[in-house]
């Protein structure tokens, strides 16, 4: 029987985005408790960009020290199931589903198998597949980032810095689904963006140093670690909290710092927690994007094809949301 190909884009080494090639690869076979899916959009995050450069070294300790041990690269994910493992008992063919592989990554492709058991649902019908495949990236990142670290409450008052990018524009509905006051840090140019998501107050970053206005928050949530500990302290509350995605070895010092105080650092890799527990994030994710609650934010779309224009984009740090590979219209 003749193998059956598909388009991916392919990873062998560290280094700038030229690394990423297109090519025709063996299209994955599912397992018995696996799912095939036929990708219609995927997401393409600024950690996978930083992941394509090897950096932060520490990384590598997961990725692979000299080369990606994942040669497709990508996470999020949004198709339908194009076939089902004899096992399988949650899906069938013709699904519409989303989510994210984080095990062996492989959405920068035209097909993926995964778990039943991974990171996968049913897709709602009131969101489009471009819409879904990022909600890993930003809304399940920040869910992680506010509930589980920073415990947020009602009332609270909560700053994001960064409040425009994909971790940023979900955490400003978050913080307000979760009924805090929210300031919103970005850019001139996207500050009635963040304003319509529902930020109380917005701070442009190219007038204003938010750490030098005089006022306190509970929560600062740094998504895209400009900042530092060190320097949001004295804009924290006497129990406050900072936390950033974005790991370096100064965050790593301030957290060990931060023990000996009442105000914290903090950090999570979302995509290394346990399966079952990112995949109750999803669940919760969902419910919030059928009431409405919540919604993915679109910047721009591209082509398989265009992957290496796809990366020196987000490279550039300016993606207003998210940014997707569109494989079927």
């Amino acid at each position: 029987m003749k193998e059956q190909k598909m388009n991916a884009i392919i990873c062998t080494e560290y280094g700038a985005a030229e690394v990423l090639q297109i090519q025709k690869v063996e299209m994955p076979s599912p397992n018995d408790n696996e799912v095939l899916v036929k990708i219609y959009a995927a997401s393409i995050t600024r950690a996978e960009t930083m992941m394509r450069t090897g950096y932060p070294l520490i990384g590598r300790l997961f990725m692979g020290l000299t080369k990606p041990k994942n040669q497709i690269p990508g996470t999020g994910f949004a198709g339908k199931v194009e076939a089902v493992g004899e096992k399988v008992t949650q899906f069938k063919k013709g699904d519409a589903v989303f989510g994210e592989s984080l095990d062996t990554f492989g959405t920068y492709a035209e097909y993926v198998c995964i778990s039943e058991m991974g990171i996968i649902v049913t897709k709602p019908e009131n969101i489009s597949y471009e819409e879904a495949a990022v909600v890993g990236d930003g809304l399940i990142t920040s869910l992680n980032f506010l509930k589980e670290l920073a415990n947020i409450q009602s009332g609270q008052k909560v700053l994001i810095n960064g409040a425009s990018g994909s971790l940023g524009t979900a955490a400003v509905q978050l913080a307000k689904h979760f009924r805090t006051e929210v300031t919103g840090v970005c850019s001139t140019n996207n500050l009635e963006l963040v304003k319509s998501l529902g930020a109380d107050t917005v701070i442009d970053y190219t007038t204003t140093d938010f750490t030098k206005s005089g006022q306190s928050y509970d929560v600062i949530y740094d998504t895209v670690g400009k900042s530092s500990f060190s320097r949001c302290k004295s804009s924290l509350t006497q129990k406050g909290i900072y936390m950033s995605p974005v790991l370096s070895l100064p965050l790593l010092f301030q957290i060990i710092r931060s023990m000996f105080g009442t105000k914290k650092a903090m950090f999570s890799a979302t995509g290394t927690l346990p399966l079952a527990k990112v995949r109750g994030f999803l669940h919760e994710i969902k419910e919030l994007i059928v009431k409405k609650k919540v919604k993915s934010i679109i910047d721009k779309r591209f082509l398989l094809e265009q992957a290496v224009e796809a990366h020196r984009y987000v490279d550039q740090g300016h993606k207003k949301g998210n940014v997707v590979f569109q494989l079927l219209a």
